[in-house]
Parts: C-alpha cells; sequence; structure tokens
C-alpha cells in the first residue's frame, strides 16, 4: 500500500471514528478514559499536536470543536453529567493500572 492511500484511509477511519463519538454523546469521557485509556479531550488533544508539528496554530478551543461539532462549553452542558463515585473510583484504577 502506497502511503497516499494509507493516509487516506486513516484520515477516512479517524472521521468515522469521530462521527461515531458526535451520535454516541450518551457514552461519558470519563467511561471511555476508564475502559480505553483516552476520550473526546485526548483524541482533540492529538489533533492540535498534529497541527502544530506541521507548523499550524490550533488552540485547544479549535480542536475540542472539531472533535465534539461544536464548543466544548456547550457540548459539555448539554451531555456531559457529574461523574459518580464508582466512575471516580474506577477512573483512579484505571489511571493506577495505565501508569502501574
Amino acid at each position: 500500500m502506497d502511503h497516499a492511500t494509507r493516509t487516506e484511509l486513516e484520515a477516512a477511519a479517524f472521521r468515522r471514528l469521530r462521527d461515531h463519538l458526535l451520535a454516541r454523546n450518551d457514552v461519558q469521557n470519563i467511561d471511555l478514559m476508564i475502559l480505553a485509556g483516552f476520550c473526546r479531550n485526548c483524541l482533540a488533544d492529538w489533533y492540535r499536536e498534529a497541527a502544530e508539528a506541521r507548523g499550524m496554530a490550533l488552540t485547544k478551543d479549535e480542536a475540542r470543536e472539531i472533535i465534539y461539532g461544536e464548543p466544548f462549553a456547550q457540548w459539555k452542558a448539554k451531555h456531559q453529567a457529574e461523574a459518580t463515585p464508582e466512575q471516580l473510583t474506577a477512573f483512579e484504577a484505571a489511571q493506577k493500572k495505565s501508569h502501574g
């Protein structure tokens, strides 16, 4: 597979992941962190870092809007629930496991 084709396929997979997360706004970031070790904010950070590596200025808020499909504050107000004690405990355990 040539480099251009691989890049196109990776970009398509990224867009599908982003769109899937947009559609599944019922899935909380903390649950993604617990289960997968990353969340929408991580994805936005990686996007911003990739832009910066190519000399493009992209703010944290701009990157988050690309991932969330709207300004993060609006998405958070509509979709993000307060973390439960159980989620916080599971998150702490997952962090220990990944940094173990």
